[in-house]
């Protein structure tokens, strides 16, 4: 019967190669998930929130369907077109919902009592400025009215001091 060692030099060193870099990550694999594994799971759920617990469920499920899915290539069929495929998929779909959901934890909250006063405070400006406005309009209604010398006595104009004077052109066929 033949060592292992005799065998080893039978195949060539490509392949020697990247079975060496597949045991060295699977080696890497177990040791990552030693840690897990040795943790009973219902002692590790009690210490986790929920949206962890499913994080943690949906990160064992896709590795096991990764693992599987290397197992049908290595065996020499085609994963995709193996029902595994589509459990990948679901799974990433759920991983993308736990990611949503994560996303508006921390979007930013509205503060409601914040937005009320400014709201009341930013309407409380406006109707003192329009109250103001009313007022100086008010009082400039109560102004004299100022007749010119060179119109008629018929038109008069009212007096606004606060926009500028405008010079009104004299009609045509008017006596100098």
């Amino acid at each position: 019967m033949a060592t292992p060692a005799a065998n080893v030099d039978v195949f060539p060193t490509e392949i020697q190669d990247r079975l060496s870099a597949f045991d060295d990550s699977l080696t890497h694999v177990e040791a990552t998930l030693k840690p897990l594994l040795d943790t009973p799971l219902n002692e590790m759920h009690e210490k986790l929130t929920p949206l962890d617990k499913a994080k943690t469920d949906l990160i064992a499920a896709y590795a096991v369907n990764s693992l599987f899915w290397m197992y049908l290539n290595v065996q020499g069929e085609n994963p995709k077109e193996h029902p595994v495929k589509q459990e990948l998929d679901r799974i990433r779909s759920y991983m993308n919902k736990v990611k949503d959901i994560q996303d508006k934890e921390k979007a930013p909250k509205l503060d409601k009592s914040a937005a009320k006063r400014f709201m009341k405070s930013a309407l409380w400006q406006a109707a003192h400025a329009q109250a103001q406005t009313q007022k100086t309009l008010e009082e400039a209604s109560d102004e004299p009215i100022a007749t010119t010398s060179k119109e008629p006595e018929l038109k008069r104009q009212k007096i606004d001091t606060s926009t500028p004077k405008v010079k009104h052109k004299k009609k045509k066929g008017a006596k100098k």
